[in-house]
This record gives C-alpha cells, structure tokens and sequence, in this order.
C-alpha cells in the first residue's frame, strides 16, 4: 500500500473524528505533511470528492434535508451525475459459511487471524477463520482499541493471531465489492455465527442496493412483520461485518442518521461516498 494511500486514509479517520470543527485545507495538507494544492489533488484522486466537500456530506443537517426532500438515499452527487446504480451485494458475497446457533461459547477452538488496512474509508480491521471473513469494522475515535476490544468480545473463546498482511488481498476484494465492481463468479466467503432470526436480518440487508437506504421497519416486513423493528434493530446492531453486510444503509423512518456501532459520522461518511459511486 503506498504512502500517499495511507495518508489519505490516516486523514479519512481524522474528519470523521473531527468533521464538526470543519478543519481547513491548510490544516489538513499541513497534518499530512503535504502543500495543500498537492493535498487536495491527492485527496480528490483517491477519494472522488475534496476534503471540504467531504465534510459538508457528513453534517447531519445536510443529510437530513437531502432524505427530508424525497429522495430516500443520500443523493449527493449534486454537481456531478452518478455513474451508474450499483450492483446487489448479494451478487459478490456468500453466505454459504454461515453458522446458526448458541451465540455463547463463540470462538471455542477457532483460530482468527485479523488484521488493519487503510482505505478510502479509513482504516478498516479485518479478521478471517479459515472458511472465510468474519469480521470487519472500523476504528473508533482514531484509535484502534474500541474495534479489538469488539472483536475478542464477539469470540471470546478464540485464539487471535494479528497479521497485516495476511488480510491485504480480503482488503482488495472487500473494496471492489463495496463500489460495486465484485465478481459474480470469485464471491467473497463468509463465515458469521448467529442466531436464525439475526442471519435471516442480515440476509435481507445483503439485498439493499449501493446508494440506496431502507428503514427497520422496511426490513421488518421482509424478513416477518412490521411489529419487529426492534427486535431487527437489535440483529442489525449485531452484524459482525460492518460495510459487507451494508447496516449502515438502515435508518430511522424519520430519516435520522444515527444508531451505527461505528458512530454517526461514519455512518454519514459512507452513505455520502456511496450516493456518488
């Protein structure tokens, strides 16, 4: 991964920490090391949008008005048109290594290799059995202490083995799948460990396309009825593979966007990034 890919990154997670300050480009460039002509350039390159423009997707007020207005996604392409609809997750993704049962006692005898990747998204953390991706979720406050913490939580029972490099190319393919660009035939394997309820849940967010978002209750009518968005609250809120199984795309039918394990801004940072792929 080069340099400038990490910087970038390094610098995702800082606005998602920082964004309500509205740092400036000068302040930016100047924390990356960089001249802030270069910077932005750079940025832009990477991430399709520029540090300020950033920034002013993730204000809650701004994403509010845009769900406020009718459009039911966050459509921010504004000046610039989208490049197409996006594909189904579910077209890039296998859930053939699904686990139902007992949620205690996860972990017993597994062997999970994790590990941290810098993206356009920021710094993800990815952990892996041998049957597949089990785990991804993102840093907290640009520290990396909340996602471990997490991740031992959900196996406590495992035995843990940190390798960077070992998760680099689940990295790539992971990137690919959420702009869209998976391959049908080369699917992502996935091996989750759930109750029936919460994998029937996370099937159904498999469905919900890039650049759209659906409410609980939306997914509580799919999956049984509309009575049970708490309960599909509560099995969004457990999906161990944040942005593969897209839960950020559930909101509020009010169209708050809020309640996403990762924080509001994150949430912000993605549905914004994704109105524009």
């Amino acid at each position: 991964m080069s340099v400038a890919y990490q910087t970038i990154a390094e610098s995702i997670d800082y606005l998602v920490a920082h964004y309500q300050d509205n740092p400036s480009l000068e302040f930016l460039a100047k924390r990356a090391g960089y001249e802030p002509t270069h910077f932005q350039k750079l940025f832009k390159e990477h991430v399709g949008i520029s540090p300020k423009r950033l920034c002013q997707y993730m204000h809650m007020r701004q994403a509010r008005k845009l769900l406020e207005d009718g459009q039911g996604t966050l459509d921010v392409a504004l000046e610039a048109g989208l490049s197409g609809t996006g594909r189904l997750y579910d077209l890039f993704v296998s859930c053939e290594g699904v686990t139902p049962g007992n949620v205690q006692g996860r972990g017993k005898g597994l062997r999970i290799t994790y590990g941290f990747q810098p993206t356009i998204l920021g710094e993800i953390c990815i952990g892996r059995t041998e049957r597949g991706v089990c785990w991804l979720g993102f840093i907290v406050d640009e520290s990396r202490e909340e996602v471990l913490r997490r991740i031992h939580a959900h196996w406590p029972l495992a035995d843990f083995e940190h390798d960077d490099e070992a998760i680099a190319n689940d990295n790539a393919h992971i990137m690919q799948i959420w702009r869209g660009q998976g391959d049908a035939a080369n699917k992502l394997k996935l091996d989750l460990y759930g109750t029936n309820f919460q994998i029937q849940v996370w099937q159904a967010l498999l469905r919900i396309p890039l650049g759209e978002t659906v409410t609980y209750m939306d997914v509580a009518e799919e999956v049984c009825t509309r009575k049970a968005s708490r309960a599909v609250g509560n099995a969004v809120g457990a999906n161990p593979v944040s942005l593969l199984i897209p839960c950020h795309r559930v909101i509020r039918s009010t169209g708050i966007i809020d309640n996403y394990g990762w924080g509001s801004p994150r949430k912000q940072l993605l549905l914004g990034l994704e109105g524009r792929l």
